[in-house]
Protein backbone atom coordinates (compact mmCIF):
# COMPACT_ATOMS: atom_id res chain seq x y z
CA UNK A 1 0.00 0.00 0.00
CA UNK A 2 1.46 3.00 -0.82
CA UNK A 3 1.77 6.29 1.24
CA UNK A 4 -1.33 8.21 -0.38
CA UNK A 5 -3.54 5.21 0.59
CA UNK A 6 -2.08 5.30 3.80
CA UNK A 7 -2.79 8.72 3.90
CA UNK A 8 -6.38 8.42 2.38
CA UNK A 9 -7.42 6.09 5.50
CA UNK A 10 -6.76 8.41 8.53
CA UNK A 11 -7.05 12.05 7.22
CA UNK A 12 -11.23 13.05 7.11
CA UNK A 13 -12.49 12.83 3.42
CA UNK A 14 -13.08 16.53 3.61
CA UNK A 15 -9.91 17.61 4.46
CA UNK A 16 -8.09 15.26 2.51
CA UNK A 17 -9.66 16.48 -0.59
CA UNK A 18 -8.68 20.55 0.33
CA UNK A 19 -4.96 19.32 0.88
CA UNK A 20 -4.47 16.58 -1.91
CA UNK A 21 -3.44 19.22 -5.16
CA UNK A 22 -0.77 20.82 -2.66
CA UNK A 23 0.53 16.99 -2.25
CA UNK A 24 0.59 16.75 -6.06
CA UNK A 25 2.10 20.20 -6.03
CA UNK A 26 4.92 19.68 -4.01
CA UNK A 27 6.05 16.10 -5.12
CA UNK A 28 5.84 18.08 -8.26
CA UNK A 29 8.37 20.08 -7.43
CA UNK A 30 10.42 18.18 -5.59
CA UNK A 31 10.56 15.29 -8.56
CA UNK A 32 10.78 18.15 -11.43
CA UNK A 33 14.11 19.97 -9.25
CA UNK A 34 15.81 16.48 -8.86
CA UNK A 35 15.09 15.34 -12.84
CA UNK A 36 16.70 18.99 -13.33
CA UNK A 37 13.24 19.36 -15.17
CA UNK A 38 13.56 17.40 -18.10
CA UNK A 39 11.08 19.39 -20.30
CA UNK A 40 12.77 22.80 -20.52
CA UNK A 41 14.17 22.42 -23.76
CA UNK A 42 10.74 20.88 -25.32
CA UNK A 43 8.25 22.79 -27.06
CA UNK A 44 5.44 21.61 -25.48
CA UNK A 45 1.67 21.12 -26.96
CA UNK A 46 -0.85 20.66 -24.31
CA UNK A 47 -4.17 19.54 -25.54
CA UNK A 48 -7.44 19.95 -23.26
CA UNK A 49 -10.90 19.64 -23.15
CA UNK A 50 -13.87 16.99 -22.44
CA UNK A 51 -14.03 14.96 -25.65
CA UNK A 52 -11.76 14.86 -28.55
CA UNK A 53 -8.43 15.38 -26.43
CA UNK A 54 -6.83 12.24 -27.68
CA UNK A 55 -7.54 12.14 -31.24
CA UNK A 56 -6.62 16.02 -31.68
CA UNK A 57 -3.29 14.97 -29.56
CA UNK A 58 -2.56 12.09 -32.38
CA UNK A 59 -3.30 14.42 -35.28
CA UNK A 60 -0.84 17.04 -33.82
CA UNK A 61 1.73 14.90 -34.00
CA UNK A 62 1.71 12.72 -36.94
CA UNK A 63 1.36 15.80 -38.44
CA UNK A 64 4.72 16.78 -37.08
CA UNK A 65 6.17 13.30 -37.69
CA UNK A 66 5.30 13.20 -41.32
CA UNK A 67 7.24 17.21 -41.94
CA UNK A 68 10.19 15.78 -40.20
CA UNK A 69 10.19 17.05 -36.52
CA UNK A 70 11.16 14.77 -33.76
CA UNK A 71 8.07 13.93 -31.95
CA UNK A 72 7.12 12.47 -28.19
CA UNK A 73 3.36 12.25 -27.18
CA UNK A 74 1.94 11.22 -24.05
CA UNK A 75 -1.91 10.25 -24.29
CA UNK A 76 -4.64 8.58 -22.59
CA UNK A 77 -4.53 5.49 -25.13
CA UNK A 78 0.09 5.69 -25.76
CA UNK A 79 3.05 6.95 -25.40
CA UNK A 80 5.52 7.51 -27.71
CA UNK A 81 9.12 8.80 -26.31
CA UNK A 82 10.27 10.05 -29.67
CA UNK A 83 12.84 6.93 -29.85
CA UNK A 84 12.00 5.44 -33.12
CA UNK A 85 9.96 2.58 -31.53
CA UNK A 86 6.80 4.10 -31.93
CA UNK A 87 3.58 4.42 -29.50
CA UNK A 88 3.47 2.09 -27.03
CA UNK A 89 0.49 1.18 -24.65
CA UNK A 90 -0.05 3.90 -21.64
CA UNK A 91 1.09 1.77 -18.88
CA UNK A 92 -1.78 3.63 -16.51
CA UNK A 93 -5.21 3.86 -16.91
CA UNK A 94 -4.83 7.60 -16.20
CA UNK A 95 -4.94 10.34 -19.34
CA UNK A 96 -1.91 12.70 -17.32
CA UNK A 97 -0.79 10.76 -14.35
CA UNK A 98 1.14 11.83 -11.00
CA UNK A 99 3.99 13.94 -11.21
CA UNK A 100 6.21 11.17 -10.51
CA UNK A 101 5.27 8.85 -13.47
CA UNK A 102 5.11 12.16 -15.87
CA UNK A 103 8.52 13.19 -14.73
CA UNK A 104 10.21 9.53 -15.57
CA UNK A 105 8.23 9.93 -18.85
CA UNK A 106 9.82 13.22 -19.35
CA UNK A 107 13.21 11.91 -18.59
CA UNK A 108 13.29 8.83 -21.27
CA UNK A 109 12.00 11.61 -23.59
CA UNK A 110 14.62 14.01 -22.86
CA UNK A 111 17.49 11.17 -23.66
CA UNK A 112 16.00 10.72 -27.26
CA UNK A 113 16.50 14.77 -27.95
CA UNK A 114 13.13 15.14 -29.15
CA UNK A 115 12.20 18.37 -30.15
CA UNK A 116 8.20 18.54 -29.58
CA UNK A 117 6.31 17.02 -27.04
CA UNK A 118 2.06 16.72 -27.55
CA UNK A 119 0.80 16.05 -24.12
CA UNK A 120 -3.02 15.24 -23.05
CA UNK A 121 -3.49 17.35 -19.98
CA UNK A 122 -6.47 16.49 -18.36
CA UNK A 123 -8.84 18.94 -15.80
CA UNK A 124 -7.36 17.05 -12.47
CA UNK A 125 -3.68 17.28 -13.27
CA UNK A 126 -4.04 20.92 -13.77
CA UNK A 127 -6.01 21.57 -10.69
CA UNK A 128 -3.72 19.11 -8.65
CA UNK A 129 -0.86 21.08 -10.21
CA UNK A 130 0.61 17.67 -11.58
CA UNK A 131 1.98 19.60 -14.40
CA UNK A 132 4.27 22.31 -12.71
CA UNK A 133 7.19 23.18 -14.52
CA UNK A 134 6.19 21.62 -17.99
CA UNK A 135 6.54 25.06 -20.06
CA UNK A 136 3.35 24.57 -21.93
CA UNK A 137 4.56 26.69 -25.54
CA UNK A 138 1.36 25.82 -27.02
CA UNK A 139 -2.61 25.31 -25.38
CA UNK A 140 -5.28 23.77 -27.35
CA UNK A 141 -9.21 23.38 -26.23
CA UNK A 142 -11.23 20.99 -27.14
CA UNK A 143 -14.78 21.52 -25.88
CA UNK A 144 -16.20 21.37 -22.72
CA UNK A 145 -19.26 19.43 -21.11
CA UNK A 146 -20.16 17.32 -18.26
CA UNK A 147 -17.56 15.84 -17.08
CA UNK A 148 -15.91 15.18 -13.70
CA UNK A 149 -18.42 17.33 -11.48
CA UNK A 150 -17.66 14.33 -8.70
CA UNK A 151 -14.23 15.67 -8.37
CA UNK A 152 -14.79 19.68 -9.12
CA UNK A 153 -17.94 20.36 -7.74
CA UNK A 154 -19.66 22.81 -10.42
CA UNK A 155 -19.27 23.24 -13.91
CA UNK A 156 -17.63 26.63 -12.79
CA UNK A 157 -14.92 24.97 -11.39
CA UNK A 158 -14.16 21.86 -13.93
CA UNK A 159 -13.87 24.86 -16.45
CA UNK A 160 -11.41 26.91 -14.65
CA UNK A 161 -9.26 23.82 -14.07
CA UNK A 162 -8.93 23.62 -17.42
CA UNK A 163 -8.32 27.58 -18.02
CA UNK A 164 -5.29 26.93 -15.84
CA UNK A 165 -3.41 25.63 -19.29
CA UNK A 166 -4.19 28.56 -20.91
CA UNK A 167 -2.48 30.71 -18.46
CA UNK A 168 0.32 28.65 -17.73
CA UNK A 169 0.98 28.29 -21.41
CA UNK A 170 0.29 32.30 -21.04
CA UNK A 171 3.31 32.46 -18.59
CA UNK A 172 5.82 30.87 -20.83
CA UNK A 173 7.89 33.58 -22.30
CA UNK A 174 10.00 31.48 -24.01
CA UNK A 175 7.04 29.83 -25.66
CA UNK A 176 5.20 30.60 -28.83
CA UNK A 177 2.34 31.82 -26.23
CA UNK A 178 -0.71 30.34 -28.59
CA UNK A 179 -3.87 29.32 -27.36
CA UNK A 180 -5.57 27.66 -30.15
CA UNK A 181 -10.01 27.39 -29.03
CA UNK A 182 -13.26 25.95 -30.01
CA UNK A 183 -15.30 29.49 -31.25
CA UNK A 184 -18.34 27.04 -31.26
CA UNK A 185 -18.24 26.84 -27.37
CA UNK A 186 -20.19 28.66 -24.95
CA UNK A 187 -17.10 28.98 -22.97
CA UNK A 188 -14.53 29.92 -25.60
CA UNK A 189 -14.28 33.69 -24.35
CA UNK A 190 -13.41 32.60 -21.26
CA UNK A 191 -9.89 30.66 -22.33
CA UNK A 192 -9.20 33.63 -25.03
CA UNK A 193 -8.99 35.83 -22.32
CA UNK A 194 -6.17 33.74 -20.86
CA UNK A 195 -3.63 33.84 -23.46
CA UNK A 196 -1.90 36.19 -24.98
CA UNK A 197 -2.03 35.09 -28.84
CA UNK A 198 -5.73 33.96 -29.35
CA UNK A 199 -6.32 31.35 -32.38
CA UNK A 200 -9.99 30.50 -33.18
CA UNK A 201 -11.83 26.78 -34.70
CA UNK A 202 -15.09 26.07 -35.37
CA UNK A 203 -17.92 25.38 -37.92
CA UNK A 204 -20.09 27.94 -36.82
CA UNK A 205 -17.12 30.20 -36.21
CA UNK A 206 -13.68 30.66 -35.80
CA UNK A 207 -10.92 31.96 -37.71
CA UNK A 208 -10.21 28.44 -39.36
CA UNK A 209 -14.30 27.02 -40.84
CA UNK A 210 -14.73 24.30 -42.84
CA UNK A 211 -16.38 25.07 -46.67
CA UNK A 212 -17.12 22.56 -49.27
CA UNK A 213 -18.05 19.72 -46.68
CA UNK A 214 -17.97 15.83 -47.73
CA UNK A 215 -18.75 13.55 -44.85
CA UNK A 216 -18.65 10.19 -45.36
CA UNK A 217 -18.49 7.08 -43.54
CA UNK A 218 -14.64 7.01 -44.14
CA UNK A 219 -14.35 10.56 -43.08
CA UNK A 220 -14.54 14.42 -43.89
CA UNK A 221 -13.14 16.32 -47.14
CA UNK A 222 -13.28 20.00 -46.69
CA UNK A 223 -11.58 23.88 -47.04
CA UNK A 224 -10.67 25.97 -44.89
CA UNK A 225 -8.39 29.24 -44.60
CA UNK A 226 -6.60 31.53 -42.82
CA UNK A 227 -4.71 34.64 -43.16
CA UNK A 228 -4.64 34.25 -47.18
CA UNK A 229 -3.75 30.71 -47.27
CA UNK A 230 -6.34 27.98 -48.00
CA UNK A 231 -6.12 24.56 -47.20
CA UNK A 232 -7.65 21.25 -48.81
CA UNK A 233 -7.71 19.20 -45.27
CA UNK A 234 -8.59 15.13 -45.89
CA UNK A 235 -9.08 13.43 -42.83
CA UNK A 236 -9.53 9.87 -42.59
CA UNK A 237 -11.59 9.94 -39.40
CA UNK A 238 -15.75 10.30 -39.71
CA UNK A 239 -17.52 12.57 -37.55
CA UNK A 240 -18.41 16.08 -37.87
CA UNK A 241 -16.45 15.95 -33.94
CA UNK A 242 -13.48 14.94 -36.47
CA UNK A 243 -13.92 18.21 -38.31
CA UNK A 244 -13.19 20.52 -34.97
CA UNK A 245 -10.30 17.71 -34.30
CA UNK A 246 -8.69 18.32 -37.73
CA UNK A 247 -9.41 22.08 -37.89
CA UNK A 248 -7.21 22.50 -34.46
CA UNK A 249 -5.00 20.44 -35.77
CA UNK A 250 -4.21 22.54 -38.83
CA UNK A 251 -4.51 25.93 -36.72
CA UNK A 252 -1.25 24.46 -34.99
CA UNK A 253 0.67 23.66 -37.76
CA UNK A 254 0.02 26.96 -38.48
CA UNK A 255 0.96 28.51 -35.21
CA UNK A 256 4.47 26.90 -35.77
CA UNK A 257 5.24 27.32 -39.28
CA UNK A 258 4.24 24.44 -40.86
CA UNK A 259 3.80 24.69 -44.93
CA UNK A 260 0.18 24.32 -46.30
CA UNK A 261 2.02 20.84 -48.00
CA UNK A 262 2.76 19.82 -44.51
CA UNK A 263 -0.88 20.44 -42.74
CA UNK A 264 -2.57 18.47 -45.58
CA UNK A 265 -0.59 15.87 -46.29
CA UNK A 266 0.43 15.38 -42.17
CA UNK A 267 -3.41 15.36 -41.28
CA UNK A 268 -4.21 12.95 -44.12
CA UNK A 269 -1.27 10.53 -43.53
CA UNK A 270 -3.50 9.74 -39.79
CA UNK A 271 -5.56 6.70 -41.06
CA UNK A 272 -7.54 5.62 -37.48
CA UNK A 273 -7.33 6.10 -33.70
CA UNK A 274 -7.44 3.02 -31.52
CA UNK A 275 -10.76 3.02 -29.86
CA UNK A 276 -12.15 6.08 -31.58
CA UNK A 277 -14.63 5.12 -34.01
CA UNK A 278 -12.75 1.88 -34.85
CA UNK A 279 -14.79 -0.76 -37.56
CA UNK A 280 -14.95 -4.25 -36.20
CA UNK A 281 -15.00 -6.37 -39.26
CA UNK A 282 -15.49 -10.27 -39.49
CA UNK A 283 -17.53 -10.30 -42.58
CA UNK A 284 -20.78 -10.00 -40.58
CA UNK A 285 -23.63 -7.92 -42.57
CA UNK A 286 -24.29 -4.93 -39.93
CA UNK A 287 -21.38 -2.59 -38.49
CA UNK A 288 -19.89 -3.44 -35.31
CA UNK A 289 -17.95 0.48 -34.23
CA UNK A 290 -15.73 0.61 -31.02
CA UNK A 291 -15.83 4.66 -29.64
CA UNK A 292 -14.45 5.90 -26.04
CA UNK A 293 -17.81 8.22 -25.77
CA UNK A 294 -18.63 8.43 -22.61
CA UNK A 295 -20.34 11.71 -21.79
CA UNK A 296 -23.84 12.83 -22.76
CA UNK A 297 -21.97 15.83 -25.10
CA UNK A 298 -20.44 13.27 -26.86
CA UNK A 299 -23.48 10.69 -27.02
CA UNK A 300 -25.08 12.88 -28.72
CA UNK A 301 -22.90 14.22 -31.28
CA UNK A 302 -21.93 10.73 -31.87
CA UNK A 303 -25.71 9.50 -32.19
CA UNK A 304 -26.72 12.66 -34.30
CA UNK A 305 -23.76 12.20 -36.49
CA UNK A 306 -24.66 7.94 -37.19
CA UNK A 307 -28.33 7.91 -37.20
CA UNK A 308 -28.91 9.48 -40.48
CA UNK A 309 -26.55 7.15 -41.82
CA UNK A 310 -28.32 3.85 -40.35
CA UNK A 311 -30.05 2.09 -43.01
CA UNK A 312 -31.03 -0.96 -40.08
CA UNK A 313 -31.70 -0.12 -36.33
CA UNK A 314 -29.06 1.80 -34.36
CA UNK A 315 -27.75 -0.39 -30.84
CA UNK A 316 -26.34 0.82 -28.46
CA UNK A 317 -23.90 -0.35 -25.89
CA UNK A 318 -22.81 1.38 -22.67
CA UNK A 319 -22.04 1.82 -18.90
CA UNK A 320 -20.96 4.70 -16.60
CA UNK A 321 -17.74 4.58 -14.27
CA UNK A 322 -18.34 4.13 -10.51
CA UNK A 323 -16.42 6.71 -8.53
CA UNK A 324 -17.44 9.19 -11.16
CA UNK A 325 -20.24 11.97 -12.21
CA UNK A 326 -23.18 10.16 -11.07
CA UNK A 327 -25.67 13.04 -12.31
CA UNK A 328 -24.57 12.09 -15.99
CA UNK A 329 -25.79 8.44 -15.46
CA UNK A 330 -29.63 9.31 -16.37
CA UNK A 331 -28.87 12.09 -18.62
CA UNK A 332 -26.92 8.95 -20.73
CA UNK A 333 -29.91 6.74 -20.42
CA UNK A 334 -31.98 9.33 -21.86
CA UNK A 335 -29.98 10.41 -24.81
CA UNK A 336 -29.32 6.81 -25.93
CA UNK A 337 -33.03 6.12 -25.18
CA UNK A 338 -34.28 8.76 -27.96
CA UNK A 339 -31.83 8.11 -30.83
CA UNK A 340 -30.88 4.19 -30.44
CA UNK A 341 -34.00 1.21 -31.41
CA UNK A 342 -32.22 -0.73 -28.85
CA UNK A 343 -30.27 -0.36 -25.66
CA UNK A 344 -28.28 -2.29 -23.67
CA UNK A 345 -27.19 -1.09 -20.50
CA UNK A 346 -24.07 -2.83 -19.25
CA UNK A 347 -20.73 -2.34 -16.72
CA UNK A 348 -18.18 0.62 -17.44
CA UNK A 349 -16.08 0.53 -14.41
CA UNK A 350 -17.77 -0.30 -11.39
CA UNK A 351 -15.09 0.20 -8.96
CA UNK A 352 -16.53 -0.19 -5.58
CA UNK A 353 -19.60 1.33 -6.59
CA UNK A 354 -22.88 -0.94 -6.65
CA UNK A 355 -22.97 -2.09 -10.37
CA UNK A 356 -26.97 -3.08 -10.57
CA UNK A 357 -27.30 -0.13 -8.91
CA UNK A 358 -25.52 2.07 -11.61
CA UNK A 359 -27.31 0.28 -14.06
CA UNK A 360 -30.91 1.18 -13.36
CA UNK A 361 -30.05 4.61 -13.10
CA UNK A 362 -28.62 5.10 -16.65
CA UNK A 363 -31.64 2.73 -17.42
CA UNK A 364 -34.23 5.45 -15.62
CA UNK A 365 -33.24 7.91 -18.49
CA UNK A 366 -33.93 5.11 -21.24
CA UNK A 367 -37.13 4.71 -19.54
CA UNK A 368 -38.00 8.81 -19.67
CA UNK A 369 -37.01 8.18 -23.31
CA UNK A 370 -40.06 5.67 -23.74
CA UNK A 371 -37.95 2.50 -23.62
CA UNK A 372 -39.31 -0.61 -22.35
CA UNK A 373 -37.36 -3.22 -19.96
CA UNK A 374 -37.07 -6.37 -21.96
CA UNK A 375 -38.11 -5.08 -25.33
CA UNK A 376 -35.86 -2.59 -26.00
CA UNK A 377 -34.12 -2.16 -23.01
CA UNK A 378 -31.76 -4.49 -21.81
CA UNK A 379 -29.91 -4.46 -18.32
CA UNK A 380 -26.75 -6.88 -18.70
CA UNK A 381 -24.18 -6.43 -16.24
CA UNK A 382 -20.90 -8.31 -17.31
CA UNK A 383 -19.71 -6.61 -20.20
CA UNK A 384 -18.84 -9.46 -22.37
CA UNK A 385 -22.81 -10.76 -22.07
CA UNK A 386 -23.92 -7.77 -23.02
CA UNK A 387 -22.10 -7.32 -26.58
CA UNK A 388 -22.72 -10.82 -27.09
CA UNK A 389 -26.33 -9.73 -26.57
CA UNK A 390 -26.57 -6.80 -28.71
CA UNK A 391 -24.90 -8.94 -31.17
CA UNK A 392 -27.26 -11.75 -31.05
CA UNK A 393 -30.10 -8.86 -31.60
CA UNK A 394 -28.26 -7.25 -34.84
CA UNK A 395 -30.07 -7.99 -38.03
CA UNK A 396 -29.22 -6.45 -41.69
CA UNK A 397 -27.64 -3.37 -42.01
CA UNK A 398 -28.03 -2.40 -38.48
CA UNK A 399 -25.35 -0.65 -36.59
CA UNK A 400 -24.32 -1.16 -33.04
CA UNK A 401 -22.22 1.15 -30.98
CA UNK A 402 -19.83 -0.39 -28.71
CA UNK A 403 -19.03 2.89 -26.02
CA UNK A 404 -17.08 3.86 -23.01
CA UNK A 405 -14.13 1.29 -23.11
CA UNK A 406 -12.41 1.86 -26.25
CA UNK A 407 -9.06 1.85 -26.21
CA UNK A 408 -8.72 0.30 -22.47
CA UNK A 409 -7.47 -3.37 -21.91
CA UNK A 410 -9.34 -3.90 -18.71
CA UNK A 411 -12.39 -3.23 -16.15
CA UNK A 412 -12.35 -2.59 -12.63
CA UNK A 413 -14.81 -4.32 -10.33
CA UNK A 414 -16.30 -4.56 -6.92
CA UNK A 415 -13.43 -6.05 -4.86
CA UNK A 416 -14.19 -8.81 -1.84
CA UNK A 417 -14.67 -5.82 0.38
CA UNK A 418 -16.43 -3.39 -2.15
CA UNK A 419 -19.62 -3.29 -0.47
CA UNK A 420 -18.39 -2.53 3.27
CA UNK A 421 -15.95 0.05 2.12
CA UNK A 422 -17.93 2.56 0.10
CA UNK A 423 -18.17 5.13 2.54
CA UNK A 424 -14.35 5.62 2.29
CA UNK A 425 -12.41 7.98 -0.82
CA UNK A 426 -12.13 6.18 -3.50
CA UNK A 427 -8.50 3.71 -4.24
CA UNK A 428 -8.59 1.37 -6.86
CA UNK A 429 -4.96 0.31 -5.41
CA UNK A 430 -7.37 -1.46 -2.60
CA UNK A 431 -7.52 -5.03 -3.56
CA UNK A 432 -10.05 -5.32 -0.76
CA UNK A 433 -12.28 -3.22 -3.03
CA UNK A 434 -11.41 -3.39 -6.73
CA UNK A 435 -9.92 -5.68 -8.68
CA UNK A 436 -9.00 -5.53 -12.64
CA UNK A 437 -9.99 -7.78 -15.22
CA UNK A 438 -8.09 -7.98 -18.90
CA UNK A 439 -10.91 -6.99 -21.05
CA UNK A 440 -11.05 -5.70 -25.17
CA UNK A 441 -13.73 -4.43 -26.44
CA UNK A 442 -12.67 -5.38 -30.08
CA UNK A 443 -11.47 -8.83 -29.15
CA UNK A 444 -14.64 -9.66 -27.26
CA UNK A 445 -16.83 -8.40 -30.25
CA UNK A 446 -15.36 -10.50 -32.63
CA UNK A 447 -15.27 -13.08 -30.92
CA UNK A 448 -18.96 -12.70 -30.44
CA UNK A 449 -19.71 -12.00 -34.12
CA UNK A 450 -17.43 -15.23 -34.95
CA UNK A 451 -19.68 -17.42 -32.50
CA UNK A 452 -22.79 -15.83 -34.32
CA UNK A 453 -21.76 -16.29 -37.88
CA UNK A 454 -20.60 -20.29 -36.67
CA UNK A 455 -23.74 -20.74 -35.05
CA UNK A 456 -25.50 -20.24 -38.59
CA UNK A 457 -23.65 -22.36 -40.27
CA UNK A 458 -24.87 -25.09 -38.24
Amino acid sequence: MNIRSVIKRVVPQILFKKIEPYGHWAEAVIEQTKAGFPAKNLQVIGVTGTDGKTTTCTLIAQMLRHSGKKVAMITTISVDYGDGKGEQPNPTRMTTMGAGPIITMLSKIKENNVDWLVLETTSHALAQHRVWGIPYSIAVFTNLGHEHLDYHGTFENYRDAKRLLFKQTSSNKSGFRVGIINADDATAPKFMSDIANPITYGIQKGDYRPTNVISTPAGNIYHTKYKNVSYRINCHLPGTFNIYNSLAAAAVGQAIGLTREQIERGIASLKSVEGRMTRVDEGQNFEVIVDYAHTPESFEKLFTEIKPLTKGRLISVFGSAGRRDEAKRAEQGRIAGQFCDIVVVTEEDDRDIDGLEILEQIASGAIKSGKIEDTNLFLVHRREDAVAKAIALAKKDDVILLLGKGHEKSILNNGPKAAELRNELQDDDDPRRVIKRDYDEVKVAQAAIKHGIDKQAI
